[in-house]
């Protein structure tokens, strides 16, 4: 009876026993036959052969003599090896061909690409004699036609960084300068130059010839300036922000936008010219729409951040992504604005304080410029915030950034001194810019 239940019980696993060795599939890896094991056996060795040694069996008894010749008999079972393998190892196989090259690329696997040097030291070095040291103003900017301008005290010089020529703009009266701020347009021809005494002038640079003046917009200096096409939106120490016509020979006042009530220390038009970010004085980051029922309303009052915010950055890759950064050492940090939501996405601690943002028009990255402790340029990976690189040189406070239009050389401005960094690549090697990730609606502001 007791052999009709081992027969019983045995046969399934027979049958997938002896499927398994008929089978002619090749396996990944091998696996110890158990049809060819003794596990009753290799456990009595292992357990009793000892003890039995030592009490002098020679022969050690053997249990269950007929059910094993029965499970010999049904699954081959070869006592004379207590491991066994069912095939052969195969051949071994070549994963690269005996003609293969690592030098010879093909298409499915293109080379990698050769990570960009960023030299820790400047480019070149330029005086910049009677530079004001004053975090809120806005006294560099690089134009389109590659032409660089710079304020130092009552003068506007241009740096044509094609020839390596320079020349002197303009120069105001005591009574009205300092200069304060400069702007290029978008032809990168006429410049507007923000004056102490709260006047903003017009420049022809191809004539050097002045064009017009724009008078009553403001009661204390214009620190801040910022164009949108035929629109010279204008930022004031009264905290007004006024957008000025200046197609014809007298400008005209579209908007006034109130919302700040400290100095306006940063102005930037989105590449789309429909929104307007602003930051103060009074830690205050606006987010103005032109396309809203009411234009002089702010879209969004942002509120985090906990010193003055001069430092504003548009996202060149992605549309309504806005680069924020505090200044002083109570915020020191650079946060990232959904302007169509208003929410904060990311808030990264720099260390010390922001006073520009430049974001690399070939790549996902941020060029952060810093005050004290360390008076660094810090290049970001973005999203990330990986710290790429910190380029230091400056002794004081770099208070300005610009970059060159083909977006490969960055300006920066501390005391006196004028730095150009080769920070975003080598023109010769610039790839095309990101392309800008639509949104689902961008165009619309509201939906009824």
């Amino acid at each position: 009876m007791s052999t009709l239940r081992s027969q019983s019980r045995w046969c399934p696993l027979e049958q997938q026993l002896l499927q398994k060795r008929n089978s002619r599939e090749n396996w990944d890896r091998f696996i110890p036959n158990r049809s060819a094991m003794d596990f009753d056996y290799a456990f009595y060795m292992l357990t009793h052969q000892g003890s039995s040694t030592r009490k002098g069996m020679e022969n050690p008894p053997r249990y269950g003599e007929g059910y094993r010749k029965l499970l010999a008999e049904a699954m081959n079972m070869n006592r004379s090896r207590i491991l066994a393998y069912k095939n052969k190892t195969p051949p071994r196989v070549e994963l690269f061909p005996s003609n293969f090259s690592p030098d010879k690329h093909t298409e499915s696997n293109p080379p990698k690409a050769r990570r960009r040097y960023i030299s820790q030291s400047a480019d070149r070095t330029l005086d910049a004699p009677d530079l004001m040291d004053d975090y809120y103003l806005n006294l560099l900017d690089w134009g389109s036609s590659n032409v660089l301008a710079i304020a130092l005290a009552n003068t506007v010089d241009l740096w044509d960084a094609t020839d390596d020529s320079t020349w002197e703009l303009a120069t105001f009266e005591d009574e009205r300068g300092p200069v304060t701020s400069v702007n290029w347009a978008i032809d990168g021809h006429q410049i507007a130059i923000g004056l102490n005494n709260s006047e903003v002038e017009l420049w022809d640079t191809t004539a050097s010839s002045h064009v017009i003046t724009l008078r009553g917009c403001h009661r204390s200096r214009v620190g801040s300036l910022a164009w949108n096409n035929h629109i010279l939106t204008t930022g004031g120490m009264d905290g007004r922000i006024v957008n000025n016509d200046v197609r014809i020979g007298s400008h005209i006042v579209v908007e006034t936008y109130r919302g700040h009530e400290q100095e306006v220390c940063g102005l930037k038009w989105s590449a789309s010219g429909q929104q307007l970010a602003s930051g103060g004085n009074d830690n205050l980051l606006h987010i103005w729409d032109n396309r809203s029922y009411s234009r002089t309303q702010w879209l969004h009052r942002l509120q985090d951040h906990t010193a003055a915010v001069k430092a504003l950055a548009w996202c060149p890759f992605q549309r309504n992504l806005l680069a924020s950064g505090g200044g002083g050492n109570d915020d020191r940090c650079i946060k990232f604005w959904n302007t169509h939501t208003g929410a904060c996405l990311n808030s990264v601690d720099t260390g010390s304080q922001v006073c520009a943002l430049l974001w690399n028009m070939n790549e996902r990255e941020l060029l952060s410029a810093h005050g004290f402790t360390q008076n660094q340029l810090t290049l970001w990976k973005y999203p990330s915030m990986f710290r790429i690189a910190e380029l230091t040189g400056h002794t004081s406070t770099v208070l300005s950034m610009a970059q060159s239009p083909n977006g490969c050389t960055v300006a920066s401005a501390a005391h006196e001194t004028l730095k150009l960094w080769n920070v975003f690549g080598d023109p010769k090697e610039v790839k095309p810019a990101p392309k800008a990730d639509p949104e689902p609606f961008a165009h619309l502001n509201r939906i009824r």
